[in-house]
């Protein structure tokens, strides 16, 4: 079977590999679509731990179940599904234990013909949803349905900013404050991005380039109840700035790194919430593929390719040309 490894530091590589041998409690999967995360990029680069050399990549993937190895599993065969991409999040729901990792890196992810997955990792993709879609579903919706409903309390009617739109994580916690009847705000550096969510509901998007950004969205939105950020870094002071008093700031990601200061005298005085935020615990999954289902949450996909050309897919991630996911195909 073809499988995409780390073959070498920042190097990434189609090869030929065994189909996986399953064992007791396994089944056998053939993928039918996967998709890409920025993780997986950071991986590819040399900036996530845990990196093994020769390990297959990818998180999130849509596939038949083929074989089984236990009676009990035979009803998962010939079925359709998404996977779990937790490994061993632990007895804890609020925080993941010392030996959580993610599919992908340093175990065997997705991005093969064939995988081999615990059957307790599955579930059944959503009907209305084709495969490529499914695929783009997992690992951002799980972060995002953590961050919005377990750390940020999200209730119908407030006030949400969601930052960087353009990303898979945003996107999702975008459609699914929409979705619990939030009115959504976001930002993008990209005037393309911006519009194509105004066109899919937001109030507004601004422009976190732009001086003057900040007073517009305080002034337009009246000040936001909770905020969805994915960059850290000094621009959490102006988030701090826009937060209505018991405000909630949920971060799931700091690409720009520590902020050199944070306006804690603001934060106290009107009781704001600087709360971080990572992927879902098993229950949370499940929870949110049941929100997806009922609430008929399409997710957007920026672009199918060919598994052979799953390469260049990795190099429009770097290049931060997507608007969605970027999902390949092994149909």
């Amino acid at each position: 079977m073809k499988a995409l490894i780390l073959s070498a530091p920042n190097e990434i590589q189609i090869v030929e590999k065994d189909i996986p041998v399953i064992g007791k409690g396994e089944v056998l999967l053939k993928v039918k679509a996967a998709a890409l995360n920025h993780r997986d990029q950071f991986i590819r680069e040399g900036k996530y731990p845990g990196i093994q050399i020769g390990t297959i990549l990818g998180a999130d993937a849509c596939a038949e179940v083929v074989e089984v190895k236990d009676e009990e599993d035979k009803k998962w065969l010939e079925k359709m599904v998404v996977i779990n991409p937790n490994i061993n999040w632990g007895n804890n729901t609020l925080v993941q234990s010392k030996d959580y990792h993610i599919l992908g890196t340093p175990s065997d992810g997705v991005f093969a013909e064939y995988i081999k997955i615990p059957a307790h990792r599955l579930a059944e993709k959503p009907s209305f949803l084709d495969t490529n879609k499914a695929a783009a579903l997992p690992l951002a919706g799980m972060t995002a349905y953590r961050a919005l409903f377990h750390h940020g309390k999200l209730m119908k009617g407030e006030n949400v900013l969601i930052s960087g739109v353009g990303g898979g994580v945003a996107q999702f916690a975008f459609q699914f404050a929409i979705a619990a009847g939030a009115n959504v705000y976001v930002t993008s550096g990209e005037a393309d991005k911006r519009e194509k969510a105004k066109q899919l509901g937001a109030k507004n998007a601004y422009n976190y380039k732009s001086e003057d950004w900040i007073n517009n969205a305080r002034k337009e939105s009246g000040g936001f109840d909770l905020v969805i950020d994915s960059a850290g870094g000094d621009a959490i002071n102006d988030l701090i700035k826009i937060m209505n008093p018991a405000g909630r700031i949920v971060f799931y990601g700091a690409t720009l790194g520590k902020p050199k200061s944070l306006d804690v005298h603001r934060m106290f005085w009107n009781q704001i919430t600087l709360q971080g935020s990572t992927m879902a615990n098993d229950e949370e999954f499940h929870e949110m593929v049941k929100f997806v289902e009922e609430h008929k949450i399409t997710p957007i996909v920026d672009s199918v390719t060919g598994f052979d050309s799953i390469i260049k897919a990795f190099d429009k991630m770097k290049a931060g040309e997507q608007f969605g996911k970027l999902v390949v195909s092994l149909e």
